[in-house]
């Protein structure tokens, strides 16, 4: 038995704000930094065919980071009540609909060349880095380039917010144009290939309940956000975990709900 693995697992499902644990952050999600890092994407563990795992998150709602029950192949409360809200003719309900329903999130394996000992680590990003990694898959004279024998690293180009002309930095990809090999050390390739972490094992995962009540009491008319929205893909090297609000934040007066009126709205 692990017992280390045991007590980071626990750690992680008794945090109550639902975020990875600080202080194990670093050593699980890796931010390009400013300037040139190269990577190689590595095989996923859990899904041999795609490394890139889609994971939806709630933000915003309790000052919480939710994974949406979706992901789970579960009914999401939050989604059922935006699915409703956009039954209405009411614009206020479609905005309101848009700012709670999930926003998706992109995590990949990868390792970090000269920092190899540092084992995978979670690389996450938005749809605009997601397409143009999907694209370099799709070009013919690439090919795979996360084939351990025959796959191609990649060079991820950062720059800050004096460049981006915004509070966030922003990264752009170029991939090698030689192949090569994952490591020449066999064990190490076993190793990177078997022990990698599992996004949805380092959130905390809210029940259907739980939920519902924490909307019901985001949506109370006494209690009003008037934060700044961001939901673009500048936030491609912001690691969810690491700050939330910085990524999906909320920009509306919340509508009021009276709990009659959230419940008939709910249950139609």
């Amino acid at each position: 038995m692990d017992l280390q693995a045991i007590k980071q697992r626990m750690q992680s499902l008794q945090n109550k704000k639902g975020g990875f644990v600080k202080e194990d952050r670093t050593k699980t999600f890796w931010a390009p930094p400013i300037g040139k890092a190269v990577i190689r994407i590595v095989p996923s563990k859990f899904n041999k065919s795609n490394p890139f795992k889609e994971v939806m998150f709630h933000y915003g709602i309790g000052n919480k980071t939710m994974l949406s029950l979706t992901n789970f192949g579960e009914k999401d409360p939050i989604v059922e009540f935006a699915s409703q809200l956009r039954k209405t003719s009411d614009k206020e309900n479609w905005s309101l609909a848009k700012k709670i329903s999930p926003k998706m999130r992109i995590f990949v394996p990868v390792i970090v060349r000269g920092e190899e000992e540092k084992g995978v680590r979670l690389w996450q990003f938005g749809r605009e880095m997601y397409l143009e990694l999907l694209g370099i898959a799709e070009d013919e004279d690439i090919g795979d380039y996360t084939d351990i024998m025959d796959g191609r690293d990649l060079t991820i180009d950062t720059v800050g917010p004096e460049v981006t002309g915004t509070k966030f930095n922003k990264s752009s990809v170029r991939i090698k144009p030689k192949t090569s090999s994952l490591s020449d050390d066999n064990e190490a390739i076993k190793k990177w290939i078997s022990e990698q972490p599992d996004v949805l094992e380092l959130y905390k995962k809210y029940e259907f309940e739980e939920m519902k009540n924490m909307l019901m009491e985001w949506l109370e008319p006494s209690e009003e956000t008037t934060t700044e929205e961001e939901t673009t893909d500048e936030v491609t090297d912001s690691p969810v975990a690491e700050s939330p609000k910085a990524n999906y934040a909320l920009n509306t007066k919340k509508k009021g709900f009276d709990e009659n009126e959230f419940d008939e709205l709910f249950n139609k």
